[in-house]
């Protein structure tokens, strides 16, 4: 694993599994109470899945999409998915906004207003994710690690970005996954 430095912070999974295990148990010293857990695809799924099962509350997802430009690397026009994900009933009541980090905060209010707008069940919303970075102009409820410098996170799943279903037997083989 590299070093880390200011313009890069390498998380290994260990690290990674770690800071959302203080995540959550940051969002539970609070005392706030919430009903669901919404997480934004991609990024916030892993934080909000295992937040999902520690607090034994509903995981619902909604996908959104910025950073595809420079092999994702460069952030671009934001989508916000039409429809969320649940396995029962619908989005309403206190629920907990799961993300992996906030960079320039566009993603955390435009989900808000999005939420605002389409979901009037929605009673309240609390914004949980790891990595808060200083150049964000939204502040999340709920951070592990705030992050000065604003560094490139390098985080332990990206492995899997430049792999390719034809790719695997080599990878499996070696021993990489």
């Amino acid at each position: 694993m590299p070093i880390s430095d200011d313009k890069h912070l390498w998380v290994s999974w260990g690290e990674y599994h770690q800071a959302i295990e203080k995540l959550a148990l940051a969002v539970h010293e609070s005392g706030w109470k919430f009903d669901q857990v919404l997480c934004l695809a991609r990024g916030g799924v892993r934080p909000g899945d295992i937040l999902s099962r520690i607090f034994d509350l509903p995981l619902a997802i909604l996908s959104t999409s910025s950073y595809r430009e420079e092999a994702g690397t460069q952030q671009g026009e934001l989508d916000i998915g039409k429809y969320i994900t649940m396995t029962k009933g619908a989005l309403g009541g206190r629920v907990l906004l799961v993300d992996d980090l906030v960079d320039s905060g566009v993603t955390l209010e435009r989900v808000r207003q999005h939420l605002k707008q389409h979901f009037p069940a929605v009673t309240e919303v609390k914004s949980a994710v790891i990595w808060c970075k200083a150049c964000s102009t939204v502040r999340p409820d709920f951070y592990l690690e705030y992050l000065a410098a604003n560094p490139w996170i390098h985080q332990p799943f990206e492995e899997y970005d430049g792999l390719r279903p034809h790719q695997l037997a080599a990878w499996v083989k070696k021993g990489a996954g």
